[in-house]
């Protein structure tokens, strides 16, 4: 089976590294931004950084020590001086206030266990005038690949409903843009991001799932053999129809936020 990096690679990083241009471009990014990245997995956001922006340099944390070692590894020599990636906490970042011009978030911070501590972790750690911006996956309806899964599973299953990811939270259209102005930041804009999902067949369709990454993997190799068997026939039927093993398109919609943190002139007006 493959490592924890490989493993999110084949499920959600191919995808996620799609994403990752459109939210860049969404991010605005400037020259010479000190960025970090939160969540930084096996590093699409930050590489994607370099290749598209003019920032200076990124820093990376995310608490899985195997994803770290997979983003060190993808960096070639020309980025290895302008990106650094760490094991580190965003409810306890180790950063000093005001050392970033930018925090970005890439699927991540509805991961986090206490999202407000989080979001003023991201806050203090970046300067005044300065923005954040985190990017969601819509788990309700627009990511084709997990609605197609979950309605499947759910069909069969129906306890499995209440490990259904549309109940994951920040997923659903406002619910990024409320947090933001929640804790205070101005210029909030929300807006959704949408990307095409090829596969090239069936198997690399559904073989991704039985390496247990994220929610909808583990419930797949929880599955008896039985049980797995019958969802793969289902999912055959939904996304072939009668016709034989091929291309297999897909969209998946992602919700994005940004805003500005305030300056002291703000805050005391």
């Amino acid at each position: 089976m493959f490592s924890g990096g490989e493993a999110y690679e084949r499920f959600m990083g191919r995808w996620s590294q799609r994403l990752a241009g459109a939210f860049v471009e969404f991010a605005r990014i400037g020259k010479g931004d000190h960025v970090l990245d939160i969540g930084c997995g096996t590093g699409s956001l930050a590489v994607t950084i370099l290749a598209r922006s003019q920032a200076g340099r990124v820093v990376g944390i995310d608490p899985s020590a195997e994803f770290v070692d997979s983003a060190r590894a993808r960096l070639g020599p020309a980025e290895a001086g302008r990106a650094t990636f760490e094991q580190g906490d965003a409810q306890r970042l180790r950063f000093a206030d005001a050392t970033f011009d930018k925090t970005l978030s890439l699927l991540a911070i509805n991961f986090i266990p206490d999202r407000d501590a989080a979001l003023r972790e991201m806050i203090r750690v970046t300067r005044a005038g300065g923005a954040l911006a985190a990017v969601v996956w819509d788990y309700g309806e627009g990511m084709e690949m997990l609605r197609i899964f979950w309605d499947e599973a759910v069909a069969l299953d129906p306890a499995a409903e209440a490990r259904d990811e549309r109940h994951m939270p920040l997923c659903r259209a406002g619910e990024l843009g409320a947090l933001w102005r929640g804790h205070g930041l101005v210029d909030v804009r929300e807006e959704p991001l949408d990307v095409p999902m090829a596969f090239a067949s069936l198997a690399d369709f559904w073989l991704p799932f039985l390496a247990g990454q994220g929610p909808a993997g583990a419930y797949a190799t929880g599955l008896s053999d039985r049980e797995r068997d019958r969802l793969e026939q289902r999912l055959c039927r939904r996304l072939l129809g009668e016709r034989g093993d091929g291309p297999i398109d897909l969209r998946a919609r992602a919700w994005a936020v940004k805003g500005v943190v305030r300056g002291r002139e703000t805050e005391s007006a």
